[in-house]
């Protein structure tokens, strides 16, 4: 086939990658059919009923299904304890809220993944910020991933031996980043490095993309808290905002302090319309990861097969929902996005282009025609304005839509690809 491919033709190509990657789905499905039974099987042992559905308005006192939701995301997530509450707007949000809740002035964080997401420099004081942990007197050390892109576990060791350091923290996907996400099992390694250097220090997990790709939570491994937002994978693409904290009884209660007030924490915090959303999509966020993850591997092997760099590979183990995709120059990387845009449910008639976007150092172009804003569970792509020019994708509430996304894709790039469709 050539690159001025007529539509049966891509068809055919897509099609052609779909058989190629059918083993490495199947094992993805059996990962989301033991993540499902571990939900359902929380949702028996914990009983849930029909008055656990019904939300609760002003304070939120005595609500009894906000308790029973949050009884269940600590037994699903592996934890004594969980915060879930519609009042957290997103997974910076509820990382923000354990940072602060947990750290005291004069205190050390130190982030052993290399430098994080944008959104969380601010957030940390790696640029000015209004009311940052620098501002408050918390130090920040960012211990760099080895020459191969691993944990440099002899670095972390180190750093945490210091008696100021009170946290590390693990965060579990690439972000806007060229390396790759970590593995549960990867973590657990570091966990245990960690915990022969310090055993009092926390261990924290910026979860965001994570949840229920893999068969264990980084709580199951040893992880004392782990936050993440409901517009991602627990949210299934029902829930319109919010986000989690799991972990042990003490941060949780740390926590719930910072979100309301100290001595009302997680007693207050009204529910509204948003319970029964969130107990529908966390009894459906297995199958809905294992769509977006799915879709994710027939993105990947297609443009794999344009001569795209792509990470993770089609065939990789998957640990999070994003696919890196270099495209090398502006203009591949706007007809990529555009693409993308084009076969969005909501807001396909937009034409994305590159905008300052708050939390982000570079222009930010995005393709996001999402049901909920923001929601990196639908099929969205993110990329900074930056060499090597990068996209990020990640979700696709149904592998369908995917399939279809990855023909638009085809199309919109292949004329400016490196190798013909074959």
């Amino acid at each position: 086939m050539f690159l001025d491919a007529k539509a049966d033709d891509i068809h055919a190509y897509v099609e052609s990658c779909a058989r190629k990657i059918e083993p490495f789905q199947r094992r993805s499905e059996a990962v989301a059919l033991a993540n499902q039974e571990r939900v359902l099987e929380a949702f028996w042992r914990h009983e849930v009923a029909q008055f656990h559905l019904v939300g609760s308005t002003g304070y939120g006192l005595g609500d009894a299904g906000r308790e029973k939701l949050e009884a269940l995301y600590a037994d699903v997530f592996g934890a004594e304890a969980a915060l879930v509450r519609p009042q957290m707007v997103s997974g910076t949000h509820a990382i923000a809220l354990a940072l602060f809740g947990c750290l005291r002035p004069g205190e050390r964080l130190v982030v052993a993944t290399g430098v994080p997401y944008d959104t969380l420099h601010a957030v940390l004081g790696l640029r000015p910020a209004a009311g940052s942990l620098a501002e408050q007197g918390v130090d920040v050390e960012i211990v760099a991933l080895g020459a191969d892109g691993d944990m440099d576990l002899g670095a972390i060791e180190r750093a945490v031996r210091a008696p100021e350091v009170r946290m590390v923290l693990f965060q579990r996907s690439r972000g806007y980043g060229e390396r790759r996400s970590f593995s549960i099992a990867e973590l657990e390694k570091a966990f245990s490095a960690v915990r022969a250097a310090r055993p009092d220090v926390w261990i924290a997990v910026d979860n965001c993309y994570g949840e229920f790709v893999e068969e264990r939570e980084p709580c199951h491994v040893g992880a004392d808290v782990a936050m993440g937002s409901l517009i991602k994978n627990p949210g299934a693409g029902l829930c319109p905002t919010g986000g989690y904290v799991v972990g042990r009884r003490e941060i949780v209660e740390r926590v719930a302090a910072r979100l309301v007030a100290p001595g009302t924490a997680a007693e207050y915090g009204p529910t509204g319309p948003y319970l029964l959303t969130m107990f529908q999509a966390l009894f459906l966020a297995p199958h809905a990861v294992l769509q977006a993850v799915k879709g994710s591997r027939l993105m990947a092997a297609a443009l794999q097969g344009l001569g795209f760099r792509v990470s993770p590979e089609p065939e990789a183990e998957r640990t999070d929902l994003i696919l890196s995709v270099e495209l090398g120059s502006p203009d591949r990387l706007l007809a990529f996005c555009r693409a993308i845009q084009s076969v969005a449910p909501v807001d396909s008639h937009v034409r994305p282009e590159p905008a300052p976007m708050a939390g982000y150092a570079d222009p930010v172009v995005m393709a996001a025609g999402t049901f909920i804003q923001g929601a990196s569970l639908e099929l969205t792509a993110d990329a900074p304005m930056r060499p090597p020019y990068v996209a990020y994708v990640q979700g696709g509430l149904t592998y369908e839509h995917v399939v279809l996304a990855v023909r638009r894709v085809v199309a919109a790039i292949a004329p400016l690809a490196s190798k013909n469709i074959t």
